[in-house]
């Protein structure tokens, strides 16, 4: 019997960068901005998320909302039974593209951006979230 010879070859030469596909959560529970602050946190609290994603008649994402944010509102002197999840979405993201890579995602956020950020396809439709860090 003989020993035959290895040959070290590298795995991979350069390194591999994830796109945010790779390190994000699920999307969680998806309702339309024209539900009421009441019925949103019903929806929040039966499907124990912390987080609901509000999306537009065309199934867009227009944002994010969490539960202690959806609280504070209805806590609030301001608060009356016909608000509206889109009263209190600021439209427009921030939104975070499913192609960009994390390092991307947390250098495109404003600065001392931390949460969670709705992760969107080419269409506006969320796939999921990122929770920044920084």
């Amino acid at each position: 019997m003989t020993l035959g010879q290895l040959q070290d070859r590298p795995v991979n030469p350069r390194p591999l960068t994830s796109t945010v596909i790779d390190v994000m959560d699920a999307a969680g529970p998806q309702v339309w901005y024209d539900m009421t602050i009441e019925v949103a946190l019903s929806v929040i609290t039966a499907a124990r998320a912390e987080h609901l994603i509000i999306c537009d008649d065309d199934a867009r994402c227009v944002g994010l909302i969490t539960q202690a944010r959806l609280t504070a509102v209805r806590d609030s002197s301001g608060y009356t039974d016909r608000l509206r999840l889109g009263d209190i979405t600021d439209d427009g993201g921030p939104f975070i593209s499913s192609s960009a890579t994390r390092e991307e995602a947390e250098d495109a956020m404003p600065f001392g951006r931390l949460g969670l950020v709705p992760v969107v396809d080419e269409h506006g439709s969320a796939l999921g979230v990122l929770a920044l860090s920084r």
